[in-house]
């Protein structure tokens, strides 16, 4: 048939019709193929999935006719589009790695970047549409496919959210405003989207840098507490109680004038640098900004503790004092406290504050285990059994633990 000639509507949508069960179950295959790959590499968006239905179909043909005669070709394109799938992201950071890791499991046909090319001024969606070949396996395994390719389109959230509003408002209704205030309407309303995924993405990125400071700060925090309890009951442990991770490197920042959250995470780095009077300084800043308590019970907790590496203990008890003052169900102030009084040797004071530690959260491993070596320091030998073995208990395979408990049993044989 003569595409250029004739076109056969009922023809066609008889034959499309007739093709629909096996396009929906390669689409279908196509879908666990992408869903696998991504959950492979740690990523978990959401999938939706659509064939192309006829009357879209057949107006992209015809389109595509039009195309073909207006440049004097004699083929017509092939609709590359008729199976999709979206993989919607909730940041702009995941979408290069759903690119890359398509590319990893796919054969790449083309990839598009739709309202890549757009100015500020004009609204439209963006998306990244990746065409990939469907696997040779499953082209063999599916009786009278005639496609070779799946679409596989790429969006944040945001970015879908203005398609689906995009495609009801504009493209079905065939919508194009002329009216100049219109169009400032519709493309203020896809900046502020875009700006909305921006900013998502850098409270994303704050987040994870605040994160990783904070896991590296608590690191080095357990360590200084090994090496000073730990020490004078398992001295063979004393070299393997290195006390600095591998530093990390400055982060940026502009002084005492910088908002709460820049100075929280330069005082952070500054912490696991090891530089203890400048995340000192910092912390201090923000507590001059007069936070609420919340804010202030937080940053004094981790003053404290850079206090406590400095072996500035009385500073050190006196912050984690006045988290409890701010925070009264805060335990792990009070076992930071606990802590600290354990290395002054203020074994009954430790006590108190492991109690009450516990009081707060009864279930808190390292209270019971502090509380059982400061009962050993006392000499109270029973009950410090008891706090070994409910410890163990919450943690059967801790092995400092299990050490500590055959020490007790060898004092009360004594």
């Amino acid at each position: 048939m003569n595409e250029f000639e004739t076109l056969n509507r009922a023809e066609l949508e008889e034959r499309y019709e007739r093709l629909l069960p096996v396009y929906q179950a390669v689409l279908d295959d196509m879908s666990v193929r992408v869903s696998k790959c991504l959950q492979e590499a740690g990523i978990h968006p959401t999938l939706k999935s659509r064939v192309k239905s006829f009357p879209s179909w057949f107006r992209k043909r015809i389109l595509l006719i039009q195309e073909a005669r207006a440049a004097g070709r004699k083929s017509v394109k092939p609709i590359a589009d008729v199976l999709a799938l979206r993989v919607i992201c909730p940041f702009m950071g995941d979408l290069q790695k759903v690119e890359a890791e398509i590319g990893r499991c796919f054969r790449v046909v083309e990839v598009e970047r739709k309202g890549a090319d757009r100015s500020f001024r004009e609204f439209g969606y963006e998306s990244t549409h990746i065409l990939v070949e469907i696997p040779v396996d499953l082209r063999r395994a599916s009786k009278g496919l005639d496609l070779g390719v799946c679409e596989i389109q790429v969006r944040t959230i945001l970015q879908d959210a203005w398609a689906e509003v995009e495609h009801e408002l504009v493209y079905k209704s065939e919508f194009n405003p002329f009216d100049e205030p219109m169009k400032r309407k519709l493309a203020a309303l896809n900046a502020n989207l875009s700006l909305s995924d921006i900013i998502f993405q850098e409270l994303r990125d704050y987040q994870h840098r605040l994160v990783n400071e904070l896991d590296r700060r608590r690191t080095n925090f357990f360590r200084k507490i090994e090496k000073s309890i730990d020490e004078p009951f398992f001295p063979e442990r004393a070299d393997d109680l290195t006390l600095g991770a591998q530093a990390p490197t400055a982060a940026e920042y502009s002084g005492c004038e910088s908002s709460i959250d820049e100075m929280l995470v330069f005082a952070l780095n500054a912490h696991n640098r090891d530089d203890y009077a400048a995340a000192i300084e910092t912390y201090s800043c923000i507590l001059s900004r007069e936070p609420k308590d919340e804010i202030a019970a937080l940053i004094h907790k981790h003053r404290g503790m850079a206090y406590f590496a400095e072996s500035r203990y009385e500073e050190a008890i006196a912050d984690f004092s006045r988290t409890l003052d701010l925070d009264p169900r805060c335990y792990k102030a009070v076992y930071y406290r606990g802590v600290v009084h354990s290395v002054l040797a203020d074994y009954s004071a430790a006590v108190r504050d492991f109690e009450l530690a516990l009081e707060i959260h009864p279930f808190h491993f390292y209270s019971l285990y502090r509380r059982s070596q400061a009962y050993f320091h006392l000499g109270d030998y029973p009950k410090a059994l008891s706090d070994c073995e409910a410890a163990l208990r919450l943690d059967p395979e801790n092995e400092q633990a299990a050490k500590m408990k055959a020490l007790i049993l060898d004092r009360l044989r004594m």
